[in-house]
This record gives structure tokens, sequence and C-alpha cells, in this order.
């Protein structure tokens, strides 16, 4: 992606974030590179598939880092919501989920 295109996005985001609802939102980001970060560290970063009211992920092209380090890659992957503390757009922003 190009630097104007990253800029553009992270601006559209940055305004849909502050204007409505978090569900309006997350919605808005499906089809982007995410990270999800679990309660126990590990992150998976890949293409956000889509996701649920209970925060229920699916990615696609999934890659699973511990401690910074590729240690997996998968396919397709399911995470459920009450596993994860975080998540974020890469490398655009990150935001905090809280139950």
């Amino acid at each position: 992606m190009e630097q104007v295109e990253v800029e553009e996005v992270e601006e559209q985001l940055q305004t849909e974030a502050t204007s409505g609802s978090p569900s309006d939102f997350l919605k808005t980001v499906v089809g982007h590179h995410v990270v999800v970060r679990l309660n126990s560290g590990i992150d998976y970063r890949g293409i956000l598939s889509c996701l649920d009211g209970y925060m229920n992920i699916a990615l696609e092209g999934t890659e699973e880092y511990v401690n910074g380090v590729l240690t997996n890659t998968y396919g397709d992957a399911f995470v459920r919501g009450n596993n994860g503390s975080l998540f974020g757009l890469t490398p655009l922003l990150s935001l905090s989920w809280t139950r």
C-alpha cells in the first residue's frame, strides 16, 4: 500500500472511530490487517474476515507471534472473544477493548 493510501485510510478510520459507535468502527476494519493479542500475550496477525458481538474474531492468512517472534502460520484462525485483550489495526492504530 502506498503512503498516500495509508494516510487516507488512517484518516478515514480515525474519523469513523470518533464519530460512531465501536461496532460501527469494527465493521469498517473488516478486510484490513489486524493484530489480536491474547490474554496470554501471544499475538495473532492476519486479515480480519469477520467478527461478532461477542468479539469472536475470524482471521485469514494468520501468523502467530510469541515475544515478537514468528512461531507459526495458519490459513484461517478463529479467536474466541473472551481470550483477547487487545485488538488493533497494523500499523495504523491500536484499540483496547474491555468487557
